[in-house]
């Protein structure tokens, strides 16, 4: 099998490198080789020139407040691109693996959204990963869509290696608690995407969209009070006493874009369907936080 891996510096493709070489030949593009997702014909090309059996998608334009002033940019990357790609999916026969996200939801609520939950994105981020979607399911070519969330890797930055670098610096932490949601690593993500494209291509009834996050939820106040906390016990040298470790609304803290409150989602059809396991998130987070202390 043949795999034409896109994305492959960021987060996820970084770990997708590693987990799709037990699956067959990966040919990984990044930006700089080919995989510019803003040179959509090029890319195109390079796709025809590969001829794969699955394609994976792990490029994204994730910068979300940013998205707001770079919208077209942003529909190029999440929308337009992954669309041709679709269609050159659906020409060929190629399973075409793409990854979305919980903002395509308005996080109204505070229950687990499952997969055919009407979507309503509060943003450019979100309505434009929304738009990439319903390209891929309307091209009518073999897919998985992979939704998930507040995904995090040890390789590069994320919330909590930031969390940690200002919890060494000052003695007051201000955190947000009304956004809920589940920290999802990308290397989980990697791991689940395996088994579920070979299932796929076997059986294929089974593609679709699916919600693939870590099991349990959190608030980033409580994440970031364990983060700190596990740091803590293992001899860091941590300044923020725990009690100034404090919760606060998503009003006092305005930014660009809006996020959603409720970032839960329901993981129900993906463990059912291809007899997967999604571990809590404090054991990937632990993971994490073992290889960066």
């Amino acid at each position: 099998m043949k795999i034409l891996l896109l994305g492959k510096n960021g987060q996820l493709g970084w770990e997708l490198q590693r987990s799709l070489a037990v699956a067959g030949e990966v040919v990984a593009l990044g930006h700089e080789d080919g995989g510019d997702f803003n040179q959509p014909d090029a890319l195109l090309a390079r796709v025809q020139a590969v001829a794969p059996q699955v394609i994976v998608n792990a490029a994204a334009y994730t910068a979300v407040d940013k998205a707001e002033s770079e919208a077209e940019v942003a529909r190029q990357v999440n929308a337009l691109t992954p669309a041709l790609l679709a269609i050159e999916a659906k020409r060929t026969g190629a399973l075409l693996v793409h990854y979305s996200t919980d903002y395509v939801f308005d996080g109204s609520g505070s229950q687990p959204r499952d997969e055919d939950a009407a979507i309503a994105p509060l943003n450019v981020y979100g309505s434009t990963k929304a738009e990439g979607e319903d390209a891929i399911r309307a091209s009518g070519c073999q897919h998985l869509i992979l939704r998930t969330s507040w995904v995090y890797a040890a390789r590069g930055g994320n919330f909590a290696k930031t969390m940690l670098r200002l919890a060494q610096e000052r003695e007051q932490l201000k955190v947000i608690a009304d956004q809920i949601g589940a920290p999802t690593g990308a290397d989980l993500l990697a791991d689940l995407t395996v088994p579920m494209l070979r299932a796929a291509r076997v059986n294929p009834a089974l593609v679709g969209t699916y919600h693939a996050v870590a099991g349990g939820e959190t608030s980033w106040h409580d994440y970031a009070r364990y983060v700190i906390e596990f740091a803590r016990s293992r001899g860091v040298n941590i300044r923020v006493a725990s009690d100034l470790i404090l919760a606060i609304p998503t009003t006092d803290y305005p930014t660009p874009a809006r996020r959603p409150l409720n970032s839960r989602l329901s993981t129900t059809k993906l463990q059912q369907r291809f007899g997967l396991h999604l571990p809590h998130w404090q054991q990937g987070v632990e993971r994490m936080l073992m290889e960066t202390l």
